[in-house]
């Protein structure tokens, strides 16, 4: 029984790092789609706080939005798994929510990273690609 608890620990651990490399992968992948934007954004004034929010926020939405959808969905996936051993435990609300606040920040450093990297770019050589 505790083999077959580290297994499914283990198994999810990695499942969750999967998706985190994949949350990732998508952050750099629309901020290289981004970089003219960006780019355009430096050449007319703006801060790259300014544009690191602008990024930040379109990010965390759709991280947050998914977060909802998938809430339920894992609950009752966790729930009816859980019902099938001898002691009973209920999934925690404190799990959820500790799983979305971690998502949040990595995003929000992979965001802050990539950014600071584009935004610490000289502007014209983005715009000059074209």
């Amino acid at each position: 029984m505790k083999r077959a608890l580290e297994n499914c620990s283990r198994s999810l651990r990695s499942r969750y790092r999967y998706s985190l490399f994949g949350i990732v992968g998508l952050v750099i992948s629309i901020g290289e789609a981004r970089t003219k934007e960006i780019g355009i954004r430096k050449v007319l004034g703006s801060s790259v706080f300014g544009i690191l929010t602008l990024l930040s926020f379109d990010f965390v939405k759709l991280v947050l939005i998914a977060f909802v959808l998938a809430c339920p969905l894992a609950w009752m996936a966790m729930n009816y798994w859980l019902n099938a051993f001898a002691y009973k435990a209920a999934p925690g609300v404190e799990v959820f929510l500790l799983t979305g606040v971690f998502t949040v920040v990595i995003v929000l450093l992979t965001i802050g990273f990539r950014t600071l990297r584009i935004a610490g770019a000289n502007p014209t050589e983005a715009l000059r690609s074209e």
